[in-house]
C-alpha cells in the first residue's frame, strides 16, 4: 500500500489538555510532491514530524504505506526519511564521507565497501572530492546537501523536508529545490518557499493548528497570499 494516511488525528502536549498543537486531522496523501504552507506555529511541523513518529498523536491514527506509526514505528523510520531545517542536527560525523557511510552502516557490512560506497553517493549528489572534509568547514548548501545525501542513502520511499532552504541563500536554494524536485520519492515539504511550494502537486494551508485550505499547489498559494 502507497500514501500516508491521517485519521482524526490531533495532538496536543502532556500534562496540558487546553493546549491543542493539532487539531484533529484526516488527510489521504497520495500525490508525488506536497507541501505545508502557513504561518510559524500553525502546526506545519508537527503534521510532519508525525510522519515518521517524532511526534506521537494524541488522538486518531497515522498509518505510513499501511503502518500503523505507533505500532511499527522503527519500520516506518525505515520507510520515512526526514530532513531538518538545520544540518547541524544531522550531521554527527567529522568527515562528509563517514557521515555518509554511517547511514549506510546496515546496508554495507564490510567498512571498506561502505566507504566506497559514501563516495559514491557524495559524487551523485555534487560533493565529489569534500568526503575527507571536515563538516563543519562545509559551507551551508554542501552541509544541506550532505544531510540530505546521508537520507536519501538508506533509500527511504517517502522524504520528508521540514523548511530545508529557509537558511540558505538564494543560489543554494535552488540547488536543494532541484534535489527535492529530481528525487522518485514521495516528498512532503514544509515551506515558506511559495514559489518552491507553487511547484508542487498538492498544497496544505496550515493555520492556528487545522487544516484550513487542501488543493492545487498554485490554488492553495494564492489562498494562503489571500491570508495574510
Amino acid at each position: 500500500m502507497s500514501g500516508i494516511e491521517l485519521t482524526d488525528v490531533s495532538v496536543r502536549p502532556a500534562g496540558n489538555d487546553d493546549l491543542v498543537i493539532l487539531k484533529p486531522t484526516t488527510l489521504s496523501l497520495t500525490e508525488h510532491r506536497i507541501a505545508l504552507i502557513g504561518p510559524n506555529g500553525s502546526g506545519k511541523s508537527t503534521l510532519a514530524r508525525l510522519l515518521n513518529g517524532l511526534v506521537e498523536a494524541s488522538t486518531g491514527r497515522v498509518e505510513v504505506e499501511g503502518l500503523d506509526v505507533a505500532k511499527h514505528g522503527a519500520e516506518v523510520r525505515r520507510r520515512v526519511g526526514f530532513v531538518f531545517t538545520d544540518p547541524a542536527a544531522q550531521l554527527v560525523m567529522p568527515t562528509a564521507a563517514e557521515d555518509v557511510a554511517l547511514s549506510l552502516r546496515k546496508q554495507v557490512r564490510n567498512k571498506k565497501d561502505r566507504l566506497a560506497a559514501a563516495l559514491e553517493v557524495l559524487e551523485a549528489h555534487g560533493l565529489g572530492g569534500l568526503g575527507d572534509r571536515s563538516v563543519h568547514t562545509l559551507s551551508g548548501g554542501q552541509k544541506q546537501l550532505l544531510a540530505m545525501a546521508g537520507v536519501l542513502a538508506t533509500r527511504p520511499s517517502i522524504l520528508v523536508a521540514d523548511e530545508p532552504t529557509t537558511l540558505l541563500d538564494l543560489r543554494n536554494s535552488r540547488r536543494i529545490a532541484e534535489l527535492l524536485f529530481g528525487i522518485d520519492q514521495q516528498l512532503v515539504l514544509v515551506t515558506h518557499d511559495l514559489d518552491l511550494a507553487a511547484q508542487c502537486d498538492r498544497a496544505l494551508v496550515i493555520d492556528q493548528a487545522r487544516v484550513v485550505f487542501d488543493g492545487a499547489a498554485p490554488d492553495a498559494v494564492a489562498h494562503y497570499r489571500a491570508m495574510v
